[in-house]
């Protein structure tokens, strides 16, 4: 089981992997917000490893972005 500590380390990688995805595509919060039909608070939260995420918004986060869920969580493993 993860600890605290793992925990919100895989959560502020993760929010990290979504913000350099969102900068590569030239979004902003809001614009990447509005593609994924989620409140740019919330990307936000994610992106500062606040988030956890479910899986139904992983998918529409990957879709939003053109890429894999492997893609998405490429890199995170450490």
């Amino acid at each position: 089981m993860l600890g605290a500590q793992n925990g919100e380390d895989i959560l502020v990688r993760f929010g990290n992997r979504v913000r350099e995805l969102r900068r590569a595509t030239g979004a902003s919060q809001e614009e990447f917000a509005f593609r994924c039909d989620l409140d740019r608070t919330y990307i936000s939260g994610i992106e500062r490893g606040r988030r956890n995420v479910s899986l139904r918004n992983l998918v529409t986060i990957a879709q939003a972005l053109d890429v894999t869920l492997s893609q998405l969580f490429d890199g995170l493993e450490r």
